[in-house]
């Protein structure tokens, strides 16, 4: 977890402001050198693979690393959960907030394919998560089966493509 004040609040407006910074340089630079890490969008993936239906595997630790995409659009983070707008700042630093207090959260809700995840439920708390040095998250996962083998295509490498 980050260092602070030890006042959560205070110390949730500035994990915000930090990874909004970052967010907005990360942008920047990727606009003059070309490249950055683009979210992946789970419709796309399972439209590329051919989808042959879905098993929930329950809850499970994993890596924060290992989460590249969503399945909504609409959610305000980039492809490393940093904040790409101001409307999420509310609810960032109330999760951040009580993250530095010790509370617990319920699980993030996600979709894996091959040893990646999608977030579908949970985009806040993988955000703060990620800023405050976090390796690991609780996740329900529900894995997606496709006709062509994920290991057939680096899911991973996807992050870094324009």
């Amino acid at each position: 977890m980050g260092s602070g004040t030890g006042f959560s609040s205070q110390d949730a407006q500035t994990d915000f402001s930090r990874a909004r910074r970052g967010q907005v340089l990360r942008s920047l630079v990727a606009k003059i050198k070309g490249g950055g890490r683009p979210i992946l969008y789970l419709d796309e993936v399972t439209l590329a693979l051919g989808r042959r239906g879905t098993r929930r595997l329950g809850l499970r630790s994993i890596p924060l690393d290992s989460i590249v995409g969503t399945v909504d659009r609409g959610h305000g983070f980039d492809g490393e959960f940093r904040p790409t707008t101001g409307r999420v700042r509310g609810r960032w630093e109330r999760i951040a907030g009580a993250t530095r207090r010790g509370e617990h959260f319920p699980p993030i809700d996600v979709y894996r394919i091959g040893t990646v995840h999608f977030v579908e439920d949970g985009h806040h708390r993988v955000s703060v998560a990620r800023q405050l040095g976090h390796e690991v998250i609780e996740a329900r996962v529900t894995e997606v089966l496709t006709r062509t083998p994920p290991s057939e295509i680096d899911l991973t490498a996807a992050r870094y493509r324009d």
